[in-house]
Formats: C-alpha cells, structure tokens, sequence
C-alpha cells in the first residue's frame, strides 16, 4: 500500500488498518450477546469495581449540578481539581507539580492517547514491555508510530528488565510505557527494579517515559506500589504520569483522569483537547476533587476486598490440571498459563491448539467468559479479572474445572506456544 497516499474513492485512513478493536471491549460485546440469547455467563473478562462509587462521591456530583456546574469548563480540568491532584501527588507519591503542569481529560486512556498524538512522527519508537494493556500498541500506530513490543516472560517476573530495555533503545526510541501495577498480569516493580530501569533512561536523554499507575492502591502481600519518578527524580523532567478515578474510586462511567508532566507536553495536550473533546464533565471533575480530597477508607476497603478474591481465585484455578495461575502483586487481574490443555480436545473433536482455542472453549462449554493472552502480547495465557463477586469466582471456577475434566487426552506430544512459560514473539519485535 501507498502509505503516502489513499485510493481515489475511499474514506478511511489508512492508518486505521494498524489497528484492531479493544479486545475487551470485544468481550464484553460477546458476552452481552449471549446474555441477551438467554445463556448465563460468568464474566471474568471486565476491568472495573463491580461496586457501586461511593455514596459521598456521588453525593458531591450531584451537588455540583445542582450547584450549576453543568457548563464548560477549562480545558485543562476545574483549578480545584488539578489543585487536587497535585496535592495527592504530593501526599501519596512524593512528587511535586503545579497546578499547571496537570491537565485533566475524559479518562486515563484519553491523556495517553493525546500525549501520543502531541508527540509521535512517523516512525518514532514506542518500547511497550509484553505482556500489555490492549490499547498502547494500536494507540501508538494511529499516530504513525511503531510500537516496539518488548517480551518479559514469567521467569522475568513479566516485569522488563534492565538489559532487554537498553536492547531496545534505538535513535528513533520516543517513549518507554511502564504500567505498574500491571494489566493484565498484576506484576509490581519495586523500587529497586524501577531504579534500575531508571539508570538506563539516564544514559538515553532523548527517551522520555510514560507510567500508567491507574492500579496504584491496589497492591497485595508484600507488594508496595512507586512510582518510577519518585524513584528517579532526575526522570521528571521528560516523564508523564498518568492516573485516573475509574480503578480506585469505582468511577468507570464518570471518565475522568490524568496526567502530570513537563509543562510544554501539558500545554500540547491541552491544546489537542481545545480542538477534540473541549473539556472534561464539569460534575465529574467536581466528584474527583472531593473523592481525592475526602477520606480513603473506601479505597482500602476496595483493596482489601480485592486481595480476598485474588487469593480464592489463584487458589481454585491452581487446582484445575493443565492450568497455572501465579499470585499477582497487584491490579485486578490473574493471567494463568494455559499451554498444559494444549493438544486436548473436546467431545466434539475440536483441538486446543492456542490460548484463543481455550478461551473459545471456556465461553462455549463453561460458560465462563475470559480474554485470551495473545491479546496481551503473550501467547498460551489468559486474562481473567477478579473485579467480581466471590460467588461468581467460585461459580466460574467449578465450571472451568467442570469443562476442563471432559477434554480429551492428547493424543501425542502436548502443544505449547510457550516452551518453559517464555514468549513467542522474538525480541523487540515491532507489533
């Protein structure tokens, strides 16, 4: 294809065909299809609280409409609210912005996407460390950029590794994406891991770095959440923190997020936003100034509810033969190693030959709906939120268990995309 020029006659840029639809929002559309038919599904595959936002956050939503905050408001987010966010920055993380180094948009993803946008040419380099929140690739692609996905296999901890991102480093390195806690395997660097990663950037000043930290309260065990800046102030100065209510407050449908940076990269998305969406909801941002300014019991309440259904669901899926399921450190995710049903088969002949083949088995003959791993950049695995009811876990597990005990030996040597759990994709390879 003529990347320079379109067809006489078609709409529709061709950038477009870089880039898939959301698999989860896929998913979800799956399930809700087969709901509608009549089936009853267990859906593991949503990523969000299954709780409602707490009653004095709605609270405050209402009473800035009433109030008559129903107009546009600054681009760049209510001043009370980006004073808000600084000081939880401050309070929590350690770092120091100004109001005017904080612009505030219509979710986590949407600051990601317009930093992207303020900043890719074609051709630049994103490093995305694999396995991957769905979106960073196509985001990067519908700027014209090239995603450089980067495998960090169970071994590594699915956590990038010093020596694997100085490989990855080239003139054309824009960005290195960092999300901790990860989507979708809930792996957490600490500290140290983050400041030795941070030592590579030192030694590369034209890579700027990105860190989502949408999952940062939710963290488990031993497991404490840094973020990379603190780590390594010396990063701030080309870094952007991303952050958002939709994880931690059970704001999904407010949209309301994040970010924190240089000022010149703030201004740039600000001004993107001046010529897209104008401004965020006006009640929404008036919600988030009092959910980050008000008491945080119902953020740990969140948290210690999710490390209840994290350890019931690791340990019923560890019990399944075939499945692998490690502990994660954080987030709302497990994403079990599936490769030992590989080379199975179903009562009606059908061999499991990828993650994609047993997810579509646990959907058809559980009833258990999941996101396959190679969606998420790793083959052989699958994602599975336990952002639900300890009852719908349990249900879901015992029919998992129920299906997986009808498969059929293999017949042979058992398939597997991931010899010794390790990642398919070559190295650095370019998504």
């Amino acid at each position: 294809m003529n990347m320079n020029a379109t067809t006489p006659g078609t709409l529709l840029a061709y950038r477009l065909d870089a880039v898939k639809p959301s698999p989860s929002m896929a998913a979800k559309m799956r399930v809700d299809a087969l709901r509608a038919a009549g089936r009853r599904i267990v859906d593991f595959t949503i990523g969000e609280p299954d709780f409602p936002t707490p009653p004095h956050i709605v609270a405050a939503g209402i009473a800035a409409l009433n109030a008559g905050l129903t107009r546009y408001t600054p681009s760049a987010g209510i001043p009370v609210l980006r004073q808000a966010i600084a000081a939880k920055l401050l309070r929590e993380n350690g770092l120091t912005y100004a109001i005017d180094d904080i612009v505030v948009g219509c979710g986590a993803k949407h600051i990601i996407y317009n930093a992207l946008a303020a900043t890719l040419n074609d051709g630049d380099e994103v490093i995305i460390p694999a396995p991957f929140w769905v979106s960073y690739p196509d985001m990067v692609a519908l700027q014209g950029g090239v995603p450089v996905v980067v495998p960090c296999p169970a071994a590594d901890g699915f956590k990038l590794t010093p020596a694997a991102l100085e490989r990855a480093i080239t003139p054309r390195t824009r960005w290195l994406v960092l999300n901790s806690p990860n989507n979708p395997t809930g792996a957490v660097y600490s500290a140290d891991e983050l400041r030795a990663l941070g030592a590579v950037l030192e030694r590369h000043p034209h890579v700027w770095l990105m860190t989502d930290e949408i999952y940062e309260h939710f963290v488990y065990g031993d497991a404490r959440h840094a973020s990379p800046i603190a780590v390594t102030p010396s990063l701030q100065s080309r870094a952007l923190l991303v952050n958002g209510m939709s994880k931690a407050y059970a704001m999904t449908g407010w949209r309301l997020g994040y970010g924190a940076g240089p000022r010149a990269l703030v201004k740039a998305i600000v001004l993107l936003l001046t010529q897209s969406t104008s401004c965020a909801v006006g009640m929404s941002q008036a919600a988030a100034a009092v959910a980050l300014d008000g008491p945080q019991d119902c953020v740990k309440e969140a948290a210690a509810l999710f490390a209840a259904r994290c350890d019931r669901m690791v340990a019923l899926l560890n019990a399944i033969p075939g499945i692998h399921c490690p502990r994660p450190d954080g987030a709302f995710y497990v994403f079990p190693n599936v490769d030992g049903l590989l080379g199975r088969s179903t009562e009606s002949g059908k061999t499991l030959s990828s993650d994609l083949d047993v997810m579509m088995f646990l959907l058809d003959e559980a009833g258990v709906a999941t996101i396959d791993g190679s969606s998420y950049g790793m083959q052989g695995h699958l994602r599975m939120s336990f952002a639900t009811s300890i009852e719908e876990i349990e249900a879901g597990c015992a029919a998992i268990a129920q299906a997986v005990a009808r498969l059929r030996p293999s017949s042979g040597s058992p398939v597997s995309l991931n010899p010794s759990h390790q990642p398919s994709n070559k190295d650095q390879a370019h998504a």
